[in-house]
């Protein structure tokens, strides 16, 4: 298996888990149509589902569903073999009503026995997709695929979040806190931990005051030499030609 394809179902088992309160082993309720096309493709389901959803597993059926398949054996007789290998969970129908019937009074209005419904039946998935709670779980490409979380399981679980918020603590007991807060001195730390926001100060006044400009003479220079803050430079002086003669003789 693919690591993308690892890492959803992990993301997708674990929200289950977090919003619905499912847990291993996961309970996988199957119907005739899984089987069906798990036959047709060579498919194991006991060993696929376990390794694809990586924990222990419990695949289940009703009598219902068993009933529906035998009608049509000559056809799906391979599905058939396949289906009473599961365990069966008592769905409480005294006369035998259709597979797709039979699944929505077992899973109700809330899934609270949290069955992963194994299906290939688009009818019954669009179904199940309007109520919140139910994994589905298909075959595509010959391998099984887990459905990601519809809006209506999105929908609820961000509902609930925000219930809990509010329900766990009251109004009384958010006073009784303050007080016990206020006696044992935590507010008085946590005040004193609180970073207090710097004032605006003003400008320091000498930094704006105009620097004052250079005189055009450093300190050094005399005084004589200076004419309108210009300094004269020094000629030099030229050897007297009477010199140049006598050094020359």
């Amino acid at each position: 298996m693919k690591i993308t394809r690892y890492k959803k179902v992990q993301k997708y088992l674990k929200f289950y888990y977090n919003n619905y309160g499912f847990h291993q082993p996961y309970q996988v309720l199957i119907d005739g149509t899984f089987c069906f096309s798990a036959f047709k493709e060579h498919i194991n389901i006991r060993d696929q589902l376990s390794k694809y959803l990586n924990g222990s597993v419990k695949l289940l059926t009703t009598r219902c569903i068993i009933k529906e398949t035998e009608k049509i054996s000559k056809k799906t007789q391979g599905a058939l073999t396949i289906l009473k290998q599961f365990g069966i969970h008592e769905c409480d129908h005294e006369e035998a009503v259709s597979g797709s019937k039979c699944i929505l009074t077992m899973i109700g209005k809330k899934n609270l026995k949290h069955y992963i419904l194994a299906t290939q039946d688009r009818d019954l998935q669009e179904k199940m997709r309007l109520k919140s709670g139910i994994p589905l779980l298909y075959l595509h490409n010959k391998s099984p695929t887990l459905e990601k979380p519809s809006k209506a399981s999105y929908g609820k679980a961000g509902s609930t979040l925000e219930n809990n918020q509010f329900m766990f603590i009251s109004e009384t007991q958010n006073e009784m806190l303050k007080n016990m807060k206020e006696a044992l001195g935590v507010e008085k730390v946590e005040e004193k931990n609180t970073i207090r926001k710097k004032k605006l100060k003003n400008p320091n006044p000498l930094s704006c005051k105009k620097k004052k400009k250079k005189s055009g003479m450093k300190n050094n220079t005399s005084s004589g030499n200076v004419i309108d803050g210009k300094v004269k430079k020094r000629k030099k002086s030229k050897p007297k030609k009477d010199l140049l003669q006598s050094i020359a003789k």
